[in-house]
């Protein structure tokens, strides 16, 4: 399956947080257009850096909306649980980090919504390597993750939460 075609799943809060981050991102558009036509009709000459400016700022929130609208277009909520007292997407996981003895408390959640900010909760996605390593354990479970720097983490599950 392609990127293009395959299901997002997220959370409810997570697609309620990319609807508005979508009307944010329309509203900016519509400001870099009125910026961009203030531009070319104060432009004496098509040179001008405010105008390229203008321009460049206008693609990239055009681009970003429709990033937004292709995830959102393939949006599915996760709402059934099929793997009861698993970890899954959209568990909210209570986590002991057995090197440095501290707790944390994280929400599995797809690529697209870990990437979002806001809310007290770490997301983390299915695809990092804690997600990945997290994904279909139980409560009790411990496990180790490689990290990219070489060093070893060792977690342990300590609730489970949907």
């Amino acid at each position: 399956m392609t990127q293009a075609t395959k299901p997002v799943r997220l959370t409810r809060e997570g697609l309620e947080r990319l609807q508005k981050t979508l009307a944010q991102e329309q509203n900016r558009l519509n400001e870099a257009t009125r910026i961009l036509q203030e531009q070319m009709e104060t432009s004496a000459d098509n040179e001008d850096t405010g105008l390229e400016d203008a321009k460049r700022e206008k693609m990239s929130i055009e681009a970003r909306i429709e990033e937004l609208e292709d995830t959102l277009a393939r949006a599915t909520l996760i709402e059934d649980h099929e793997n009861e007292g698993r970890v899954e997407l959209g568990a909210i996981v209570l986590l002991a980090n057995e090197t440095n003895k501290k707790d944390m408390k994280v929400q599995v959640v797809s690529a697209a919504e870990a990437t979002m900010m806001g809310g007290t909760l770490t997301r983390i996605s299915e695809d990092s390597p804690v997600g990945k390593e997290l994904m279909g354990r139980k409560q009790g479970d411990t496990f180790i993750v490689n990290l990219e720097s070489g060093k070893q983490m060792k977690y342990k599950v300590k609730s489970i939460d949907y």
